[in-house]
């Protein structure tokens, strides 16, 4: 079964300054915007043109870094008008990667940075994941575990501090997760903990500030400035727009397993594979296709 893609309305553009082009896709989160940002990045990408400098993608808009002298502001703006009207919301496929990272939730060490901070939260007395839990209406710190962990999420978008991704749940809208941010923000996050701000999940990719609710950390590095560990052979950011995330419940024996491997420098990486995703196909019965994508990635 297939279902016909509602891409959102015509998009607002706005110049920033003299080298970018800022282009809000929607007021709104959604699989839709998001697909709608990444074709239009996929396609300026594929025409090579002179004068364009860096495309970023974001969670539903766009920013185009562009030469003036190379190519006039109101032609760069044309050229998006263009390959916005142009989008074929009815084929809308992306090759990605699904990666499998492992979480090691209610870990010592977020929780220890929960109570440093707990005069910023809108709960002091309860932590975290209980926090969140209650509020998206789940039984149990262990049942909400499950939900966070027992579906893919997509990377919409890279930013804030050096590799780190935010992610958007592959559900139907009604059984998303929501939690705010910290009333004031900390001024201390625990490198690779696995955050909750709105509807995003994100993996604080080194130690800083942060408003996020923290639910979990993870041993895998997503960003390795020396490039060290293999799979940061071709760059020194792991995660990119477009892959497909599955978080993976891990205990401290397999934390520190992985831990110590990451400190050796034997530590390959998390368990990748190759997936083409259609939008498509995916709306009509999101569970359903969850499934298939997990079988893709934990079949021999």
């Amino acid at each position: 079964m297939s279902t016909r893609i509602t891409l959102p309305a015509k998009a607002r553009y706005s110049f920033g300054g003299d080298e970018h082009i800022f282009v809000e896709l929607s007021e709104e989160m959604s699989l839709e915007a998001f697909f709608k940002g990444i074709s239009m990045c996929a396609e300026l990408q594929r025409r090579q043109m002179p004068g364009v400098a860096e495309i970023c993608p974001a969670n539903s808009a766009i920013l185009v870094k562009y030469d003036p002298d190379v190519i006039a502001p109101d032609a760069m703006l044309e050229t998006l008008k263009n390959i916005e009207a142009n989008l074929g919301g009815d084929s809308m496929e992306l090759d990605t990667r699904i990666i499998e990272i492992p979480v090691y939730y209610n870990d010592p060490w977020t929780n220890e940075t929960q109570l440093r901070f707990r005069d910023r939260h809108q709960d002091p007395s309860s932590t975290d994941l209980q926090y969140a839990a209650r509020i998206n209406g789940y039984e149990s710190v262990e049942t909400f575990i499950q939900a966070h962990a027992g579906s893919p999420w997509f990377v919409s978008m890279i930013g804030f501090v050096a590799g780190l991704p935010w992610l958007y749940q592959m559900v139907e809208r009604d059984r998303q997760i929501e939690a705010p941010k910290y009333v004031r923000p900390r001024t201390d996050t625990p490198k690779h903990t696995i955050g909750y701000g709105g509807c995003f999940s994100c993996l604080y990719a080194v130690r800083g500030a942060g408003g996020y609710q923290m639910f979990g950390i993870t041993p895998t590095p997503i960003y390795d400035p020396k490039q060290a560990l293999p799979y940061f052979k071709e760059n020194r950011v792991f995660l990119k727009p477009g892959d497909i995330v599955k978080w993976k419940s891990i205990d401290r024996a397999e934390y520190d397993r992985i831990s110590g491997e990451v400190d050796a420098g034997t530590y390959e990486g998390p368990k990748v594979r190759q997936v083409t995703f259609s939008l498509k196909d995916f709306l009509p019965n999101p569970q359903a296709y969850n499934t298939q994508l997990l079988e893709l990635l934990y079949g021999n």
